[in-house]
């Protein structure tokens, strides 16, 4: 008789997985796997070990501007009529990570958030704005990328109400999210950030308020003494009050709106930064702010617009103007002008302020979940008095002229993302600048042109 065969057992090790058997044979914890955290939205984990949610996100970008410096800013120097003006097509790569780390606290969320970014330019500058032979000079020797760096427009902490670190200024409103363009009207400050001490109470039904001391060097332009083309022997000195900005915000299904204040401290040297005479003024800006969702016209749709008045704090109001403008033609004959600073010099240690206003606003259409368009425009002017005109005024200008000047712009964007988070966007915008100073030797007239670009940006976070 055949003996009965003995039924087949499982050891406890066969039961075990990979990972348990891995961990098993070197005495090692088992493995702990990812947690999504759904605390904060989509793209958050949990790190492991600990009740931190952490989101690792950002972008790669290329682009290529037309009459117009990296990222769609606006060509406030150089020679639109000279073939050795080669800078005028500016070719960009970007790419950035952004890590987003919060937690719950007895205090509320707390929450820290950074920016890391890389671009590459066709101009040292980024813009091209110094005139003729941009791209010569190149330090990066022949045939190689003249311009890479790092950059970092966000690394702020907040708990509890409170914002510290760099961010963008509360008295921002209009981000323009309509246009690529990096804005020369407006208070933001070209998406750089600036650097705050900030508090906001948050009051219920999407009503809150804000105070803030930030960088006062963000806002800084210039201040002037001397005949434009001359050098000034006034400068700003060194910092002694931060800028004071406060705000009250509503936001709501509706959209959103804010009414915004700012205090500027002007300090001047009046022996560029050595030893000479100080003397200090303040500056001031506020402004208001309204953004309307459209759902009836289509999902997404909005009109955002900001209204900025700037005494002395000029960046307030156009935050992309630099100096101002010297566009040229006729191979160097400086044209098309418009003088830009938060105070002039008349006469000892008196700061005239100058006078700037601003408004910008924009539309955008969703047709469907692939297209979007937008219609946008911005208009600003500075203001000078007399006495700051007879010390600004070149030689080639008329006697008795005005250095006020003014300049709008008006512009569409589309873009078309075919597969999500992948844009590809054509952005035109028309420019015309009324420019200071009446015809005398020399010859001061408007300038009229287009710019344009073409970005593919892909966007790898949640």
């Amino acid at each position: 008789m055949r003996a009965r065969k003995r039924a087949r057992t499982t050891s406890p090790r066969h039961a075990l997985t990979p990972d348990q058997r891995l961990a098993a044979a070197s005495g090692a914890q088992p493995l702990q796997y990812v947690k999504i955290c759904s605390l904060y939205g989509a793209g958050f984990y949990y790190m492991p070990g600990t009740d931190t949610c952490i989101k690792v996100g950002g972008f790669v970008r290329a682009e290529v501007n037309v009459n117009s410096g990296g990222s769609y800013s606006v060509v406030t120097s150089g020679d639109f009529d000279s073939n050795s003006f080669n800078g005028l097509d500016d070719w960009r790569s970007r790419a950035g990570v952004t890590f987003d780390a919060r937690s719950q606290t007895e205090y509320g969320t707390l929450r820290s958030y950074f920016v890391l970014a890389s671009t590459s330019d066709n101009s040292q500058s980024g813009s091209p704005s110094g005139g003729a032979g941009l791209n010569s000079g190149n330090p990066g020797g022949a045939g190689k990328n003249p311009y890479t760096r790092l950059w970092s427009n966000a690394a702020f902490i907040q708990f509890a109400g409170f914002t510290a670190g760099k961010t963008g200024s509360f008295f921002d409103f209009d981000l323009m999210p309509y246009s690529n363009q990096t804005n020369f009207w407006g208070s933001n400050l070209a998406g750089g950030g600036i650097e705050v001490f900030a508090y906001t109470a948050q009051f219920g039904n999407g009503l809150s308020a804000s105070i803030s001391a930030e960088n006062p060097n963000g806002h800084r332009i210039s201040i002037l003494s001397a005949p434009n083309g001359a050098p000034s022997t006034w400068v700003y000195g060194n910092q002694q009050a931060p800028d004071v900005v406060g705000n009250l915000r509503i936001d709501q299904a509706w959209g959103s709106a804010q009414v915004m204040g700012a205090y500027h401290q002007i300090i001047g040297n009046s022996n560029g930064g050595a030893t000479g005479v100080e003397a200090t003024d303040s500056g001031f800006a506020f402004g208001v702010g309204l953004k309307l969702n459209a759902p009836m016209l289509g999902k997404g749709d909005y009109a955002i617009a900001q209204f900025t008045y700037a005494d002395g704090a000029t960046l307030y109001a156009g935050s992309g103007m630099a100096n101002g403008f010297a566009l040229t033609s006729n191979n160097g004959a400086t044209l098309h002008q418009g003088i830009a600073d938060d105070a002039t010099v008349t006469g000892g240690t008196s700061f005239d302020k100058t006078k700037a206003w601003s408004i910008t606003a924009g539309f955008e259409h969703h047709w469907n979940t692939q297209w979007k368009s937008s219609l946008y425009g911005a208009y600003g002017k500075l203001e000078y008095s007399d006495a700051a005109s007879a010390i600004l005024r070149p030689a080639t200008a008329a006697v008795g002229s005005s250095a006020n000047w003014s300049y709008w712009q008006v512009g569409s964007r589309t873009v078309w993302t075919p597969v999500t988070n992948l844009d590809l966007s054509v952005d035109v915008m028309y420019n015309h600048l009324d420019t200071a100073w009446a015809t005398g030797t020399g010859t001061y007239d408007d300038k009229n042109w287009v710019s344009g670009m073409f970005r593919v940006q892909r966007n790898f976070y949640p």
